[in-house]
Formats: C-alpha cells, sequence, structure tokens
C-alpha cells in the first residue's frame, strides 16, 4: 500500500543550479535533438550570444567570434565588449538575478533582463568555461554540470583585447543525442546581423554582416518575388520595413532589444493596426486589414528600457502599455513613407486593390461552392468521419487524426481496423488538382479539394482544424509519391499554417513481409528486411507490398495504432519554401527538366 503522508522531510529546497537542470524547460523551453530551431541546444548558444550583442549594443565591440566543433558539441564564443567585471565573474555565471542588466547605467537597451541565462547554460553544460579580460587582465572560472571546478585570475602572458570568452558543451544527459544543424545556427546569427547593422559575427571562418539592418532581411526572405521595393524607416528606437508579394499568407519578423520575437506580441500587433491605419489615411479609403495584409512580408524591430517577455525563452512581448503610443508612431511614419515614394505608393495601393476585387470574387464563388455542396448531400462523400475532433482552447481531442488515402482500396483497409473515435479516413478520386499557380477561387471550383477543405473545417482559419494529425497515406509509388507532392502543394500554397503548427504528416507503411512457419516481420527499408531474412533462416516467404490496398486490414492495424510511424512534414530547414514549391511543382517545365538532367545520378543498380 502507497504512503500517503505528507509531512516537513516532503518539503525539498533545490539550488538554483539543480532547479535549472530539474525544470529546464522553465528557463530554456524544450529541449529536443538539434532537428528544430527552437531546440535548447539553440536557445543555450542565443544565451550567451545576447550579452555578446549586448556589448554592441552599448557601442562596444563590433565582432564576436563563434566556433563550434560538431562531432564533441564544443561551443566558443569570444566578444570584444567590456568584458565582465573581474571581481565578479563567477557570481554572473553562477548565481542566479545577478548580472548587470538590472543597471540602466549599464545596459540600456539589454535582451537579458532576468539574470537567468548564462547561469542555465553552465548548469545545463557537462563543461563550461568562462574568461573575462579588462586592461590586459583576466579572471577565469571552469564548472562541471554548474559545480565550480576552478577559478583564477592575473595578468595576461601577451596583449589581450578586452572581452569575454565563453566556452562549453551542452550536456547529453539532458539533450539526448542531439547534433547541431548549421542551417539553424546560421539563420539565428543572421538575425542577429539584420537586427545590428556593422556587427560581424564570424562563424567557423565564415562572416556574416548587414549594412542595411531588416531592409537586407526582406531582401534576403522575399527575393524576386518583390512587387516594389520595400519601405523602411530606422530610428534608435524603431526600425520597420514591408514589401507585398503575390503569395497569399502574410508573414512577419518580430524583434526586441535584438531578440527575435517568433511568437509576436505587441510590437507586431502594434504593427500590423498603424500600417493599416497608414496605408487607409494615405489613400482616403477603408481597405479592410485582410486586404492590405494579403501577401505582405514585413518586420519591425523596437528597443525597449524594460521589456517583459511571457518567458525566458523569450519568445513573445508582453508590454501593453506601449501599444497605442507604437501604433500612432507606424501609423505615422508609413504615411510619411508611402507620401515620399509616390511611385512605391502607387503600386502598394494598386496591389491591395486587386485583392479586395479578387476577395469580392472569391466570396461570390463560395458561396456558390456552398449552395452547389448543399444541394447535393448535407455529408462529404468522401470522408469517414470520427466521433471526437480537436478543440484547441478545451484541450481536447490532441489524439484525433484524419488518414487522407489513395482511392477506395487503401481506404477500406484503414476504415476496418481504425479507432472510430479518434481516426477518421478521406478517400480521393485519382490525383488531386496540382494548384501551385492557380488563385484561391480554385479550391472552391474543384470538387475534391473543396470537400477536403470542408472535412478538415479550415476554410476560414486554420484554427477551426478538426483533427490534431493529418496524414497522408499513399502508396509507396512513383504516383502515390506525386499525390504526396500534390497534397503538400496544396498546403502550402494556401494552409501554409498546417505545415507550420505541425499538423500535416506522411504514413511510413512497410514495403516488405519476410516470414516463415513461426514469425512475421514487417519492414520499412532494405536494412530491416535483410534483418528479418537473417532471423527467419534459409528461404523464407517475402513480399514486396506495392500499394496499400495489398494489405489486409488484420495487417494494417498494426500500422495505424500504438507503433505507427509518422514522419512530420517541416518546413522549418526551408526559408524559401514559396521558391522552392514553385520550381519543383510550377509551369517552369523547361528549367525543371534541365534542373533533373544536370544532377541525375544513375547507378549500376539502376542499370541492371
Amino acid at each position: 500500500m502507497a504512503d500517503n503522508t505528507y509531512d516537513d522531510k516532503h518539503i525539498l529546497t533545490l539550488s538554483a543550479i539543480d532547479h535549472i537542470r530539474q525544470r529546464t524547460g522553465m528557463y530554456i523551453g524544450r529541449t529536443g535533438d538539434g532537428s528544430q530551431y527552437e531546440d535548447g541546444i539553440y536557445i543555450l548558444l542565443k544565451e550567451v550570444l545576447d550579452n555578446a550583442v549586448d556589448e554592441f549594443i552599448m557601442g562596444f565591440g563590433k565582432r564576436i567570434d563563434i566556433q563550434l566543433d560538431y562531432n564533441s558539441g564544443e561551443v566558443k564564443i569570444r566578444d570584444y565588449g567590456r568584458g565582465i567585471p573581474l571581481g565578479k565573474v563567477v557570481e554572473c555565471v553562477s548565481e542566479i538575478n545577478t548580472g548587470g542588466k538590472f543597471n540602466d547605467d549599464a545596459f540600456q537597451f539589454s535582451v537579458g533582463m532576468n539574470g537567468v541565462g548564462t547561469k542555465a547554460v553552465n548548469a545545463l553544460s557537462t563543461d563550461f568555461e568562462v574568461r573575462a579580460f579588462r586592461d590586459n587582465s583576466y579572471s577565469e572560472a571552469c564548472f562541471k554540470k554548474g559545480q565550480l571546478i576552478s577559478q583564477k585570475r592575473g595578468r595576461c602572458a601577451k596583449n589581450e583585447r578586452n572581452g569575454t570568452f565563453v566556452r562549453f558543451v551542452a550536456d547529453s544527459e539532458i539533450f539526448k543525442k542531439y547534433i547541431y544543424r548549421e542551417e539553424h545556427i546560421l539563420r539565428r546569427l543572421r538575425m542577429y546581423a539584420y537586427l545590428n547593422a556593422g556587427l560581424t559575427l564570424d562563424f567557423n571562418g565564415k562572416q556574416i554582416i548587414s549594412k542595411n539592418g531588416l531592409l537586407d532581411l526582406i531582401h534576403d526572405e522575399a527575393k524576386f518575388e518583390k512587387l516594389y521595393p520595400p519601405f523602411h524607416y530606422r530610428s534608435k528606437t524603431l526600425e520597420l520595413v514591408f514589401t507585398h508579394t503575390n503569395r497569399f499568407s502574410e508573414e512577419y519578423y518580430s524583434f526586441v532589444n535584438g531578440q527575435f520575437t517568433n511568437n509576436g506580441g505587441t510590437h507586431l500587433s502594434a504593427f500590423k493596426e498603424g500600417l493599416l491605419k497608414g496605408v487607409n489615411e494615405y489613400s482616403k479609403k477603408k481597405f479592410s486589414g485582410d486586404d492590405v495584409r494579403e501577401g505582405i512580408i514585413g518586420a519591425i524591430a523596437i528597443r525597449l528600457r524594460e521589456p517583459i517577455f511571457e518567458s525566458q525563452t523569450k519568445n513573445r512581448l508582453g508590454n501593453q502599455e506601449i501599444r497605442s503610443e507604437l501604433v500612432a508612431e507606424v501609423k505615422r511614419v508609413t504615411e510619411e513613407m508611402l507620401h515620399r515614394e509616390p511611385i512605391e505608393a502607387a503600386k502598394l495601393i494598386e496591389k491591395i486593390e486587386e485583392t479586395s476585387k479578387l476577395r469580392a470574387e472569391l466570396n461570390t464563388v463560395k458561396k456558390l461552392a456552398r449552395d452547389l455542396a448543399r444541394k447535393t448531400t448535407l455529408r462529404i462523400p468522401q470522408l469517414k468521419d470520427c466521433k471526437h475532433h480537436l478543440n484547441k482552447e478545451k484541450g481536447k481531442g490532441l489524439d484525433t487524426m484524419v488518414f487522407i488515402t489513395e482511392g477506395q482500396s487503401a481506404g477500406g483497409s484503414i476504415i476496418q481496423c481504425r479507432d472510430v473515435g479518434t481516426q477518421a479516413v478521406f478517400m480521393l478520386k485519382g490525383k488531386p488538382l496540382n494548384v501551385c499557380d492557380l488563385k484561391r477561387d480554385a479550391i472552391y471550383k474543384n470538387v475534391e479539394i473543396y470537400n477536403l477543405m470542408r472535412s478538415l473545417n479550415i476554410e476560414d482559419s486554420v484554427d477551426h482544424l478538426r483533427y490534431q494529425k493529418v496524414i497522408l497515406a499513399t502508396d509507396a509509388d512513383v504516383d502515390g509519391l506525386h499525390i504526396r507532392n500534390l497534397l503538400i502543394t496544396l498546403f502550402v500554397r494556401f494552409f501554409k499554417r498546417v505545415i507550420q503548427e505541425g499538423h500535416l504528416y506522411i504514413l511510413e507503411t512497410p514495403l516488405f513481409r519476410v516470414r516463415n512457419k513461426k514469425e512475421t516481420h514487417y519492414c520499412y527499408n532494405e536494412e530491416e528486411r535483410a534483418t528479418a531474412m537473417e532471423k527467419c533462416g534459409k528461404n523464407p516467404e517475402i513480399t514486396r507490398f506495392k500499394g496499400l490496398g495489398e494489405i489486409s486490414p488484420a495487417e494494417f492495424k498494426a500500422f495505424v495504432g500504438k507503433n505507427m510511424r509518422l514522419t512530420p512534414v517541416d518546413s522549418s530547414q526551408d526559408h524559401a519554401l514559396d521558391q522552392t514549391i514553385s520550381f519543383f511543382m510550377g509551369r517552369n517545365t523547361p528549367d525543371r527538366r534541365e534542373y533533373i538532367m544536370n544532377n541525375l545520378v544513375i547507378t549500376e543498380e539502376s542499370l541492371s
């Protein structure tokens, strides 16, 4: 029988270091394995870089050196700022709520405000070393998992520029099997460069620098899609830039004191509102927010003395008191820029008017599609629904999913073995329409795509998605892969948030069945097949599944149950996703053919 007593001995007081190690998520968010941009190993890197960048913001040190050994995971960062005061080096990296960011005299527009960041890096590293240089003297300290091992202070053997050196190795006990990905690091460093024009970041010998700040960011992200040269404004405490593309989505980058707030916050909502008011004031019209923002790509950066973030990871700004003043400033700046650049302003207004006209036409098409759907049937014939559905606000239906299958045969197998409470099935009729170069009205004019959109309930907003997971269950052949690509193109083109918020998956199903009279193995690749053949001994029976319809319902149940293998469709690795989709799925057939011929690899196996 369990001991349910609750007395003094059950109350524990953890040291700051132990608390960080036991409650890691409070300090750096998720740990992860390095595959995602927000995984913990990059947050450790960010926390050290924040301090170096703060020095640059205050006018000290125009260069930061970063070295990473991918094999050992060792990170070295050297800045050339003022250096940590030599008598406080140990305290600054090991004692919570200790630091120089509480004093406006030393740091007026700092990212690190809570006195936690570097301490978290120290606590979560197997090895952590810090060395401060001031006037050719130094003070250093070495730690293991946050515990001080040694410290030293003295004169430098050779001339050393002022600044701080930090070396750390993330603890593999906390960050399981992590691997640094260069693309995530470079993207984070580029964000620092955009926000701090003139700062040089040297990463493993590669220099990252921006001369034009956020203007460079928008040029890099919009590439050749810009409909007009971006409008750009910069002052000591506010920088903003925006342009339009022919995309259907809106995209923003927001920053506070050099920190990339990827979840936005007060400053981003104020930017949107101020931009709308400025455009309407300039044009003397009453455009809707949707019309003004469709296709926009913009960025805003502000500097605050006392920013309030929603967590230690600083992904979202919460200062509500700045909103009204910031809206008014963005409105004023927008009007001034439009008056100053009348040719670009005319292109902007033309784009918005075209969007408004197309939206009115789309509403007519929507009405016709809905009327037709009501006349045809009250139900969606291709959908075999489940009992429960996703409700994000209430935290319900997080185990729900819908399989999008290739025809009746594959769908039939899943229908017979699925969990009717949480698993739905939508059966396609042939190959879906390629919508890469089509306008939004295409999804209303095509019955199958319209029914899929209705089934998912994402017509008005992805917030209304009825299933936590949208799973593409197509055959592992050329036709199946083509259908998968067509569906991914649909989501990228019109419902990108389904991908960005981690709802879209690919169902991995076995390619082979290897069995003898005693045992059966289902294999997802050649390596697993070879291992299964060894286990089964001489002359096992080997079946190659060409399509999902060949797998019986009894067998299929194992592949859509607890051990289901799903691969998430991840767009975070490709920051030019729209261009990638356009190249591979668009109408540029000659360019694509040339690319294929130049990159085609012919092996001996393919010739045999």
